[in-house]
């Protein structure tokens, strides 16, 4: 179950509630029984495994390439 993070709007407090997704939201403040709002937070981004950055991508030393033949004639 999800944790849901509530805030009134009359005195300020702040509060968590633990709620599953089908249940309403809650409309009362618990300290003085005012109308609260659910407050939303970015989701964290986590990165993980290679490729993520420039130098992942790149050879630590550049390849030598072969001579190229002249051609006869």
């Amino acid at each position: 179950m999800p944790t849901y993070e509530y805030k009134c709007v009359n005195c300020g407090i702040r509060f968590e509630k633990r709620q599953r997704f089908d249940e309403d939201p809650i409309k009362k403040c618990p300290h003085c029984q005012c109308e609260v709002q659910r407050v939303f937070h970015s989701a964290p981004i986590i990165f993980k495994g290679s490729g993520f950055y420039v130098t992942d991508s790149r050879n630590p030393e550049p390849t030598k390439q072969a001579p190229r033949k002249q051609p006869t004639g």
